[in-house]
């Protein structure tokens, strides 16, 4: 694997660091008066999520781990975990449902994932960036409320709660970004 400078660090670097595998989510670069600069790094565990802060000087060396990808199509959930096949071997591997975290409802069936492994060890799950779903229950249109920025809530038909433009209606399909959980456009 290869060692990089402790002032290299970006955000989404995954570094091996006290023995576990670490996600940087934040890295500032401080210059003090005195003394030696240094980058101030959050890292969050990737395998049971507990955060770390930590400081790393230029000379530090940390070890920068690639993390293989792969498409992978979801088949189905069964006793809490979910199915996926590659596309490629069509090999099945079980992941428990809860590595896709609040993001879950957008998973649909036949829907290919990223996911992504460290010397065969699944340690995170992607969906794609856009997802179009149905406009289950949303309140009807008030008239005269035409303000550029105006939302109303809605329930999609997973069960998630977004804000919606007041021009989009109940049965309509929408495109949600799954990356913040928002309209993004009309299907």
């Amino acid at each position: 694997m290869p060692k990089i400078n402790g002032n290299e660090i970006r955000p989404g670097n995954v570094l091996e660091h006290n023995g576990g595998l670490w996600v940087a989510v934040k890295a500032d670069h401080v210059k003090p008066g005195k003394g030696g600069a240094f980058a101030q790094v959050e890292l969050r565990n990737l395998r049971n999520g507990s955060k770390l802060n930590e400081r790393f000087r230029s000379a530090d060396k940390v070890e920068k781990v690639r993390l293989e990808q792969k498409d992978q199509q979801f088949l189905y959930e069964s006793d809490g975990h979910l199915v996926f096949m590659d596309s490629e071997t069509y090999e099945q591997i079980e992941l428990p449902s809860d590595i896709l975290g609040d993001r879950r409802p957008f998973l649909q069936d036949g829907m290919t994932i990223t996911i992504e492994y460290y010397e065969n060890e699944a340690l995170s799950a992607t969906l794609p960036q856009k997802v179009t779903c149905t406009v289950a229950e949303t309140e009807p249109v008030v008239k005269g409320q035409t303000a550029a920025n105006s939302f109303k809530p809605a329930v999609l038909d997973n069960g998630v709660r977004v804000m919606i433009p007041p021009f989009v209606g109940e049965g309509e399909a929408i495109v949600v970004n799954t990356e913040n959980m928002e309209y993004s456009e009309r299907a």
